[in-house]
């Protein structure tokens, strides 16, 4: 038997309305997690990876190794109450490595961090290179960045002096860090480059995003061990 079209609305408003069973809780909807996108770019070799790693870690790696393409790594943090999650993007600093995945690398980001290695001075001279690459891919200015210097723990060795990082930093509009991923007593201060970053975007805008499905076949790629040289990042 067919029904009406009064019918059917009908019937329709009654399934609607059908109440859950005595004592179960109402069904609602999960609150979406705000998702921001952090780039970490610059050399190779200057201890990228040790940085996310130490973030998300809270460690050392027991074991580096050279990233090919590009790394991933994410944390969730709690800002104001509210549950923030952190995707860390670490690419490859040869070229021959990035010219594949540099498209899908730059795409929707929300801040970048670039880092350097203060006992390398090609890896500082280089820094203008990467900024323009990102102008580019349209992450300008208006994009919140960091400066990083790594492997301050190498007193003896280090290049390049905070005065000149700090002038540098200042045309850019950029705060200047100065830390190292490898020693433990800079847990903290590795872990202020990034929420900083993090409060920074929060408080600029209310962008409200769904979890992003990563394809670790894509994003993810192998490493090759370099087993001969050890990392002081």
């Amino acid at each position: 038997m067919s029904l009406g079209a009064g019918e059917t609305a009908a019937a329709a408003a009654a399934a609607s309305s059908v109440s859950a069973p005595p004592g179960s809780q109402p069904l609602t909807t999960p609150p979406r997690t705000r998702i921001y996108k952090i780039i970490v770019i610059g050399d190779s070799g200057v201890g990228k990876t040790c940085l996310t790693y130490r973030f998300c870690a809270g460690k050392f790696p027991d074991k580096t190794e050279a990233t090919i393409g590009v790394d991933f790594r994410e944390k969730t943090v709690e800002i104001d109450g509210e549950q923030i999650k952190i995707q860390l993007w670490d690419t490859a600093g040869q070229e021959r490595f990035r010219k594949s995945m540099v498209q899908h690398y730059y795409r929707n980001v929300h801040a970048v961090v670039f880092v350097y290695d203060m006992t390398n001075p090609v890896s500082f001279q280089s820094l203008p290179a990467w900024i323009e690459e990102c102008k580019r891919h349209s992450l300008g200015g208006e994009v919140p960045r960091i400066l990083v210097g790594n492997k301050c723990d190498l007193k003896d060795a280090t290049k390049v002096e905070t005065d000149l990082a700090q002038k540098f930093a200042d045309s850019q509009s950029m705060p200047l860090f100065e830390t190292s991923a490898k020693n433990p007593n800079d847990n903290d201060h590795v872990e202020a480059i990034f929420m900083t970053l993090a409060h920074k975007l929060k408080n600029r805008k209310p962008m409200m995003l769904s979890q992003l499905q990563v394809d670790e076949s894509k994003v993810v790629l192998e490493s090759e061990p370099k087993p001969s040289v050890e990392c002081y990042c």
